[in-house]
């Protein structure tokens, strides 16, 4: 089994090598399409899985990415928005949905297992957003144009389920 699980991977777009051999690859999402410049763009997991509801077992990965959307559609409707399309989107209760993907991410983690987390405060704060875990962080960094997106470590503890 590979030891490094991304859970949200979308395009993929930080790795050095997209077919990583050690990393297993899940979105809910799988599509092929063009974005409104022309490009082609293509999320295409290894495993179509939803982070709030991951298929391994407790304590499976040494490693664990969850680079959620962080993006928020408001509407009922599709999305069909490049930056969306291109991100993905919270939609609904994203509260819960990203309380529920910080659990799973934690219980596939094996014990002192790393989580990275990233985030882009185009719509939500950080600050709101690590109120969803009640695991603490150990070190972050910010880059971008703007500071605004939020590279996070996390350490699972030796004992936590």
């Amino acid at each position: 089994m590979k030891q490094i699980l991304d859970v949200a991977c979308g395009g993929k777009m930080f790795y050095f090598n997209k077919q990583d051999e050690r990393v297993l690859f899940c979105d809910k999402r799988k599509i092929k399409t063009n974005l409104c410049d022309g490009r082609e763009y293509e999320v295409n997991p290894d495993i179509v899985a939803d982070f709030t509801n991951l298929p391994f077992a407790d304590n499976s990965f040494k490693l664990v990415v969850f680079d959620p959307s962080h993006l928020v559609h408001n509407a009922d409707t599709e999305i069909t928005g490049w930056q969306q399309i291109k991100y993905g989107a919270l939609q609904g209760d994203w509260k819960t949905e990203l309380r529920k993907g910080f659990t799973e991410c934690f219980r596939v983690l094996e014990p002192s297992g790393v989580l990275i987390f990233k985030w882009n405060e185009t719509d939500i704060k950080v600050s709101e957003i690590l109120k969803l875990t009640d695991q603490k962080p150990v070190f972050g960094h910010k880059s971008g144009k703007l500071n605004k997106t939020h590279w996070i470590c996390f350490m699972k503890g030796e004992t936590q389920e």
